[in-house]
């Protein structure tokens, strides 16, 4: 069944009632998303130690895989999606979509392949230890068949999304992280599974989203008549999917490159201290999935409110386009300094969560936080700007902003700074790029938002018949 656009919600109803229809399940998605992964390290410091923590986060890379591939196909076909969809373009909307869902089919394939046949020496490319090696090992076997699953249902999510069901999208991925929480102590504590316990639990889960998802494509799928003729790989719609999901693609990638030489990092520097390599790798890992946990609602905001955004540009409704980012930034920055405030005045009670017996370890966590993670108040302005550009087609400006934190600034300063500075300079490479990059991205947001002010005002002269 295909739908009209003349009175779709997402150009008439209110923008902030919009916003929270949309970003509320992208919020609960995310959260229960980065708290299967925050469980995860929960549930193996208790049961296994630290040095279980170490090879989840070695491991972690992986993941980012998933995120990339999955935004790059998903979320670059969503943008356009919508904006055709505002157009009433049906047909080059299905395939726009049919062509991703094959591109996720193959990548996706491509990735668990690879990755399972060169496993062992990525993990020590990853950074892992003689100590951290037998651990990760065992989680990273079934985490590298998980990825196919894990690009299909995140990236199918997207188009569920645009469809006008974020709701069903939510479910999606949440029904994969509370199967994953609920199976992890049981494979770990009543089957005694250890480390491959719970990437079988990651990998069952995984499934489950995936059949969910492709139930909702199949069935209940309305915004267009999805046909087999549809799934093939196209040219143009390849060029233009990858051109409007490259930038977060490549935040994902440069991340996932940030991650492999941070832990090198602290493999080398933090042998040279007290805490010791796998005590270092430990705590770091685990304030980061914290801060991904903390983080996680502006990410849902970002990622939520993309359809608002594409739709409204499809109908030249450029007004409730700004309006829209304008709000999304406030309540993201509003996230970001309570996420802030949290790390800042409650670090040993946050790494508490973790179960170490060793004193190293908080004393190390909470000197991490208090420096790398500096400037996490202002985190919300990247992901929300850069998703705000990419929804509007505006692929080389998101670009540009993907890579300016991870690839201008905190690669070279983690290459750099810890050899002036030693463990520090790896910690302070994290707010010193925080710090930067935010100020760049705001003036661009504003510089976008002001565009479209323009543009609306040159509307209004134009029906009116008056000068701009």
């Amino acid at each position: 069944m295909q739908a009209g656009t003349a009175a779709n919600p997402l150009g008439t109803a209110p923008v902030k009632s919009l916003i929270w229809k949309y970003a509320i399940p992208g919020i609960i998605t995310q959260l229960v998303s980065a708290l299967h992964n925050i469980v995860d390290q929960i549930f193996v410091g208790w049961g296994i130690g630290d040095n279980g923590i170490a090879a989840t986060n070695i491991v972690f890379p992986l993941t980012s895989i998933i995120i990339a591939l999955s935004t790059l196909l998903g979320l670059g076909a969503a943008a356009r999606f919508s904006i055709l969809l505002g157009k009433g373009e049906q047909e080059d909307a299905a395939k726009v979509i049919g062509t991703s869902i094959s591109w996720m089919l193959l990548l996706g394939a491509a990735a668990s392949l690879i990755t399972s046949i060169f496993m062992e020496p990525m993990l020590y490319l990853f950074g892992a230890t003689d100590l951290i090696l037998p651990y990760a090992s065992d989680y990273a076997r079934l985490i590298c068949i998980g990825l196919f699953f894990g690009v299909l249902s995140t990236g199918l999510s997207n188009f569920i999304r645009a469809d006008g069901s974020p709701k069903f999208a939510s479910y999606v991925l949440v029904a994969g992280a509370v199967f994953n929480m609920v199976f992890d102590p049981i494979f770990l504590f009543v089957l005694d599974m250890g480390m491959t316990g719970i990437a079988l639990a990651t990998l069952l889960g995984q499934v489950l989203s995936t059949i969910l998802a492709l139930y909702y494509m199949i069935k209940r799928f309305r915004s267009v008549t999805l046909a087999p003729r549809h799934l093939r790989p196209r040219a143009a719609e390849t060029v233009t999917i990858f051109s409007l999901g490259i930038a977060v693609f490549t935040t994902h990638v440069l991340m996932m490159i940030a991650q492999i030489i941070q832990m090198n990092g602290l493999k080398t520097y933090g042998a040279l201290t007290v805490y010791g390599s796998e005590v270092s790798i430990a705590a770091a890992g685990a304030v980061g999935k914290v801060g991904i946990v903390l983080m996680s609602s502006v990410i849902g905001i970002a990622l939520g409110c993309q359809p608002i955004y594409g739709f409204n540009l499809g109908r030249k409704q450029y007004g409730r386009v700004r309006e829209t980012y304008l709000t999304v930034l406030r309540y993201g920055t509003l996230i970001a300094v309570a996420t802030f405030l949290l790390m800042q005045l409650f670090p040993r009670q946050i790494l508490r969560m973790f179960g170490s017996d060793n004193e190293l370890f908080y004393s190390f966590g909470a000197h991490y936080i208090h420096i790398f993670c500096a400037c996490v108040f202002l985190n919300a302005l990247q992901p929300i700007t850069s998703n705000f550009c990419t929804a509007m087609g505006k692929a080389n400006l998101a670009f540009w902003l993907a890579v300016l934190r991870q690839g201008v600034l905190f690669i070279p300063l983690l290459l750099l700074l810890p050899k002036v500075l030693g463990l520090d300079g790896i910690l302070l490479a994290g707010s010193l790029s925080d710090g930067l990059a935010a100020i760049v991205v705001l003036w661009v947001g504003l510089r976008e938002a002001k565009n479209l002010s323009r543009l609306e005002t040159a509307q209004k002269a134009e029906l009116t018949g008056e000068a701009p």
